[in-house]
């Protein structure tokens, strides 16, 4: 199967398996879109850093291929690599150099030539302008990130990969991030992140991957995927106890809970829906002070694919 002209990233059996027999990553076929961001969600140790580490270099694959805009990976990876930028998980920056030099020396790594102004509008995009001629010992931890940051754009990636990048980030920076990652996506930079808050990727993701124990075990549209394998459940808070659930509501997925205060109706997308159950709350004659209706978020959707909590 060839890589769709639109993808910013192909993979097509791309596995890991390191000496001793640990296998990081099962065959992977992925396709990441121009333009798009993508959350590559899973549990710690499902193989998303391994995967990332191999599209950029750091780790080699033991079968598969990598194509970046085209490119080739694998056989001519420096032209790959240039079109890639990595803001990884750990802060490992030069403690001594300040953030101007340490964001330039980024830009040249990739052969890129010195461009002032261009250095100087990530790091005032980034509200480390003030802070360029400090050396990077003397930040924050949030600063530190967004230095990071800073190096994985100074060479104009076209495919940016943010590997749990607000990981320790104060609320305030996180927004600013995100702020950015947006006007990133708006001026053709492809985004792929990795996240342990997956409140965050539902918010920003275009589609969604779920990995677990190195098997990638679905890629959608996000909204698609909260439609197909989502939840919604509606709760009557009834004006008197109940002892039973209703005669009306016999063969209905409706529990009655609260000590018979409350009757719980839970449905997919195949289900009746909240009007009916409120008609039939109607024709039986059940009085309630009270509904809720609730939709199931991405994290419930990770907790029951990978069957355990979400990382934290």
């Amino acid at each position: 199967m060839s890589a769709p002209a639109d993808a910013a990233l192909s993979l097509r059996g791309l596995t890991k398996t390191y000496k001793g027999g640990h296998v990081a990553l099962k065959p992977t076929d992925l396709d990441v879109r121009r333009g798009e961001i993508f959350a590559l969600l899973g549990p710690n140790g499902a193989g998303k850093t391994t995967l990332i580490s191999a599209v950029c270099g750091i780790v080699t694959p033991s079968a598969g291929t990598i194509r970046v805009a085209g490119h080739d990976a694998l056989a001519d990876p420096k032209a790959a690599r240039r079109l890639v930028g990595l803001v990884p998980q750990e802060l490992v920056t030069d403690a001594f150099e300040s953030v101007w030099a340490t964001v330039s020396f980024s830009r040249r790594l990739f052969g890129r030539a010195a461009d002032p102004a261009l250095v100087e509008r990530v790091l005032r995009d980034l509200s480390l302008w003030d802070k360029r001629a400090s050396r990077i010992m003397e930040l924050s931890g949030g600063m530190k990130r967004r230095v990071l940051i800073a190096k994985a754009l100074a060479h104009e990636p076209e495919l940016l990969f943010l590997d749990e990048p607000s990981a320790g980030v104060d609320v305030e920076l996180r927004r600013d991030m995100w702020r950015h990652v947006r006007a990133l996506r708006e001026r053709g930079v492809t985004i792929v992140l990795t996240t342990h808050y997956i409140e965050e990727a539902e918010e920003m993701a275009d589609r969604v991957g779920v990995i677990r124990g190195g098997e990638l075990l679905l890629v959608d549209d996000k909204d698609a995927l909260m439609n197909k394998l989502g939840r919604r459940e509606a709760a009557a808070t009834l004006a008197e106890a109940a002892t039973a659930v209703p005669d009306v509501f016999a063969g209905w997925p409706v529990q009655l809970e609260d000590g018979g205060r409350t009757l719980r109706y839970r449905f997919d997308a195949d289900g009746a829906g909240v009007p009916a159950f409120v008609e039939a709350l109607r024709t039986g004659g059940i009085a309630y002070t009270d509904l809720e209706t609730k939709r199931s978020s991405l994290e419930d959707i990770f907790v029951e694919l990978v069957g355990q909590e979400s990382p934290k």
